[in-house]
């Protein structure tokens, strides 16, 4: 069979249409069966998996509307076309609703058929295309929680999928926000561990003086409080991964420990001269400069060359800015779903704004501003401007054409320049109190100039007295 012929199956019980039909399919090559009842229809779907079903509706036995459903049932992508009379047009419609294609009215045009099929087998190609695209988009631009179609964070992802499949120590770097866990569980969950533990440990978060007993374990009366033996997260971990979040504040004691631990692959609990040995693969993560760190002896020069055996970087959201509609999108359903609401939206005002903040936290700054504008929204289908943090409603759209980050598919240039434009006026009322004629003259335009540039950029803004 040559590249894209269809294999397909005509059901009709007048022979001589039924016949002069398959030879014309033939003659436009498609490869043609013939059924002349809905039980041979049945049949012939029950021993082959045909790419098209045309059947007529007024069948002797079993009709055409049964032969559709079972076909469906069966081969969920068959393209099901109904061949129908006037008086069964109402049928025809609602063979439609249960999944068939399109339908063709009796008397025909041989064309006519071919066109309702042709038009049939490209919405089905354009139908299995988009859903390519969606899982590649998903796959492309989403990994373990993990969000974003920058060109960084495109890297970023085939990188981890790498390391994944390696168990060599990684070390996580990156500013306070930026996602350091998932990436760690990212890597686990794409990692021939992901069937056992990710352990994960806050060394910033416990006391010192207990973070030994916490990653180790400990024995009875090991100390003040040890009433029994207790397995540490490193035991826990073993055959999976051990996440250490914030590495840089272990003390030079632990370091010393913990480096024992990644070179001879064993450990004592507190207070136990009992060796455990362990296979688990370590994942630290820290904001700090740990070179910087070692150059000024605050943390082990050696300990930070067995964690930084595959550095990954994190960029901060300021530098993939271009990610941020994507991000506030995915936290919109998150957080949408979470709170039992339907769909929300962003206003393209609001997003500009959101695109303009610098996010010094990052991420989880931008989670938590999108949860506070959802609460905020009130049950509005919308959020908006108003629903956003004071300090995020005062941001304006970057007018420096130095400052401009460009996404890898292009930047709108005319989109851009509108924002700028837009941009330059409200600081210009914002100076001047709302005032458009004084903010007109700010700008070097006539106030009839300015309140047309508004209502083409921003029509809304004009609703209000014009000053």
């Amino acid at each position: 069979m040559a590249e894209g012929q269809k294999h397909l199956l005509l059901v009709d019980d007048e022979s001589a249409l039924r016949e002069a039909i398959a030879e014309r399919l033939a003659d436009h090559g498609f490869l043609v069966e013939q059924a002349d009842s809905g039980e041979q229809a049945l049949q012939r779907l029950t021993d082959f998996a045909f790419d098209i079903l045309i059947t007529d509706l007024r069948l002797p036995g079993i009709d055409g509307g049964k032969v559709i459903d079972a076909a469906l049932e069966r081969y969920p992508e068959i393209i099901a076309i109904v061949i129908t009379g006037y008086g069964t047009v109402k049928d025809a419609v609602e063979a439609i609703k249960q999944g068939a294609a399109d339908f063709i009215t009796k008397p025909f045009q041989f064309d006519a058929l071919l066109h309702v099929l042709r038009s049939a087998l490209e919405q089905r190609r354009l139908k299995s295309e988009n859903a390519y695209l969606r899982s590649q988009l998903e796959d492309r631009y989403r990994i373990d929680g993990l969000v974003g179609r920058s060109r960084v964070m495109r890297e970023l992802f085939q990188l981890l999928e790498t390391v994944a499949a390696t168990s060599s120590t990684v070390l996580i770097t990156g500013e306070t926000g930026t996602g350091k866990e998932l990436a760690a569980r990212a890597i686990h969950h794409n990692s021939p561990r992901r069937a056992n533990r990710f352990v994960a440990l806050n060394c910033s978060a416990i006391p010192e003086t207990l973070l030994e007993a916490e990653l180790f374990g400990h024995v009875r009366g090991a100390f003040t409080g040890a009433v029994g033996t207790r397995q540490g997260r490193l035991e826990q971990a073993h055959k999976g991964t051990l996440f250490l979040d914030e590495v840089a504040t272990m003390s030079p004691a632990l370091q010393a420990k913990l480096l024992r631990v990644l070179q001879e692959r064993e450990f004592e609990r507190v207070g136990d001269s009992h060796t455990v040995k362990i296979d688990v693969r370590v994942i630290a993560a820290t904001h700090s400069d740990l070179a910087r760190m070692v150059a000024d002896g605050s943390f082990r020069e050696d300990l930070f060359y067995r964690l930084n055996v595959i550095p990954v970087q994190l960029p901060p959201l300021r530098e993939r800015r271009e990610d941020i509609p994507l991000l506030v999108q995915h936290f919109l359903q998150k957080l949408s779903a979470e709170s039992g609401r339907s769909s929300v939206t962003i206003s393209q005002d609001a997003l500009r704004r959101l695109m303009a903040h610098p996010w010094p936290g990052n991420i989880r700054q931008l989670e938590n501003a999108i949860e506070r504008a959802l609460a905020f929204s009130q049950g509005r289908s919308q959020i908006d401007v108003q629903d956003l943090t004071a300090d995020i409603q005062q941001e304006t759209p970057a007018s420096d054409s130095s400052d401009v980050w460009f996404p890898d598919e292009g930047l709108d240039l005319a989109r851009h320049i509108d924002g700028i434009e837009l941009a330059l006026i409200r600081r210009s009322l914002e100076r001047t109190h709302g005032n458009k004629r004084q903010a007109a003259k700010l700008l070097n335009l006539k106030r009839t100039t300015l309140i047309e540039k508004l209502k083409r950029l921003e029509p809304h803004a004009v609703a209000a007295k014009l000053p």
